[in-house]
């Protein structure tokens, strides 16, 4: 069987992040959700996106396909039903298509579909920017079942502080001397190449993803997770950092995400919680006002590319675009617009040329190459977000 995850209806409310990828491609938990699509159905994937995405994320349709939704993470129940899916079966959710059968060059009549719908309590999606953090415990627990299952950790070391060893799992090649892992509130996995160094507190839910690095004497608190081949330092809590990102230094984040190629300068604090308590709103592309939502805990949301300097404050709910590059006194805005340059002084517009050089640079250090389909994307953002820069 062919399977192919699409966007689904929750696109804009998940940007920034997808600006530069499809909604697949989400990091939430331990794996991006293709890759737990993949691991379960036991078969690659290919994507419906937006058409400036598809030089990268193509499409590949066969003669059988299940379309699935890709705001929807897989549940072995629905792997299950999904699998099981044959010519005019679909799954919905409410009036949302969650998987469907089609065969090539098939136009799609709902009306005509037997359609199995599921219940609330069946269903883990995320729909908006901050379910990323806010469900990551959640999916850090599924992840590390799924990963983990009939497989023995490498062990932990000697002098390493460990509690409720049962739900540590280390994969070859980590090296993490002289810290503190308690699993206790939730599972805790390092992985392959990955270390964390000396001092360093760490709470599961908790998840070090390969090639990452924590620093010494980090403090990390429950529900973070450390994407591919990035390095974080000082305190974090309740975040999600995509991968080939640095917050390499002491400062706060909490209850935030940080999209790939990221840099947050020494001392970068954001704020999570409002003097007042009061509910956090944050800014939505869709809407193009702030949204509510719901939630008391929330930081910052910051897209691929986006740099800021030594000591920035960022105000509780902040969202900044992909490739900013913020610095400065004071606190700035709390949303910063893609290729802005600036801060609380002023913004000016970050030129592609210029956030080019760098974005090379910076991949070139990983052993990546910024290829011209990267380019691409990011020209097409650049334009797509001009409505919102005002220099």
């Amino acid at each position: 069987m062919n399977y192919i995850l699409f966007d689904g209806n929750v696109r804009n409310q998940l940007l920034p992040f997808t600006f530069t990828r499809p909604v697949a491609d989400i990091r939430i938990g331990i794996l991006t959700i293709r890759e737990k699509w993949e691991l379960l159905l036991g078969f690659t994937t290919t994507t419906i996106t937006e058409d400036y995405l598809t030089g990268k994320w193509p499409m590949v349709e066969l003669e059988q396909n299940i379309l699935i939704n890709a705001s929807f993470i897989p549940t072995e129940k629905l792997v299950d039903s999904i699998k099981n899916l044959s010519e005019n079966k679909a799954i919905f959710y409410k009036e949302e298509p969650v998987a469907f059968f089609t065969s090539e060059g098939q136009e799609v009549d709902f009306k005509s579909y037997d359609i199995v719908q599921l219940e609330e309590n069946e269903i883990f999606r995320i729909e908006h920017t901050w379910d990323i953090f806010s469900k990551n415990h959640k999916a850090i627990a599924l992840d590390f079942k799924w990963l983990t299952r009939g497989r023995k950790s490498q062990p932990i070391p000697e002098m390493t502080v460990a509690f409720n060893k049962e739900e540590i799992f280390i994969e070859e090649g980590a090296t993490l001397p002289l810290c503190s892992l308690n699993a206790t509130e939730g599972p805790i996995y390092i992985g392959k190449n990955a270390e964390i160094m000396e001092g360093a507190m760490i709470r599961g839910p908790f998840a070090l993803c390969e090639g990452a690095t924590v620093k010494m004497n980090s403090k990390i608190y429950t529900g973070c997770t450390v994407g591919p081949y990035s390095k974080v330092g000082g305190e974090l809590n309740n975040s999600v950092i995509f991968g080939y990102s640095n917050k390499g230094h002491d400062g706060f984040l909490g209850n935030a995400v940080i999209g790939e190629w990221c840099n947050l300068g020494a001392d970068t604090n954001n704020s999570n919680l409002k003097n007042n308590y009061d509910e956090v709103r944050l800014w939505s592309y869709e809407t193009e006002s702030f949204a509510r939502t719901g939630l008391q805990f929330c930081g910052l949301m910051m897209g691929d590319h986006s740099k800021c300097g030594i000591n920035t404050m960022f105000n509780t709910g902040t969202v900044v675009g992909v490739s900013a590059n913020i610095f400065g006194s004071g606190f700035p805005r709390n949303f910063i617009p893609s290729f802005s340059w600036g801060g609380n002084a002023g913004m000016t517009t970050y030129k592609t040329n210029k956030a080019f050089e760098v974005a090379k640079v910076v991949m070139a250090r990983r052993g990546v190459d910024f290829s011209e389909t990267d380019a691409s994307i990011l020209e097409h953002v650049f334009e797509e977000t001009a409505k919102w820069r005002r220099g």
